[in-house]
């Protein structure tokens, strides 16, 4: 049992070490620029999603979109992140959350344009998208084969988001709990 817990914590140190937050920071900085600072279009788009437009196309109003792209960004790891970064760092933990969540404005921002621009409807005029279609459809070649690696990223990306599931939600919740229980 302790070779496990010893390859899983292993794992964990890499996965969650410098190169980690190097890629992170990294990409979060390179779309900053590439986006030509999307951060400074802020007030704009929150003033967008809050403005009611009933002749806009879609499923859910704009405050709707948002609402939905707020419950799946602000989370567990919002609440239960910053308590834990600020007893293991400091409250410069917080400071350095703050800036790391400016230059990943760009990030979300590309992810989401990425979502809405390859999207496709299905038979019953429902839009489907996510990570899953664009891996598939933005690397299309000409003749309208898809790469075997971009298969591979969709098939990955569906098998990773399986399995976060299993660790994500309530047993993040419960265990936050449980340890607050058991030292008081």
């Amino acid at each position: 049992m302790d070779m496990i817990v010893d390859v899983i914590n292993s794992i964990d140190a890499f996965v969650w070490g410098p190169p980690m937050l190097v890629l992170l920071l990294g990409s979060h900085i390179f779309l900053t620029f590439r986006t030509g600072f999307i951060q400074r279009k802020l007030p704009t788009a929150i003033k967008l999603s809050v403005t009611k437009d009933p002749d806009a196309p879609g499923d859910i109003s704009q405050f709707g979109a948002l609402c939905t792209a707020l419950s799946a960004t602000i989370g567990t790891g919002n609440i239960v992140g910053v308590g834990t970064a600020i007893i293991a760092g400091g409250p410069g933990a917080v400071f350095w959350m703050w800036i790391t969540g400016v230059f990943g404005i760009a990030t979300k921002y590309s992810e989401t344009f990425a979502a809405v621009k390859y999207r496709v409807k299905d038979h019953n005029g429902d839009m489907l998208g996510g990570a899953m279609y664009v891996w598939e459809r933005a690397f299309k070649k000409e003749d309208g084969r898809t790469p075997w690696w971009a298969k591979l990223g969709a098939v990955a990306f569906a098998a990773f988001a399986t399995v976060a599931t299993i660790g994500t939600g309530s047993a993040v919740q419960a265990s936050a709990m449980t340890g607050i229980i058991a030292s008081s």
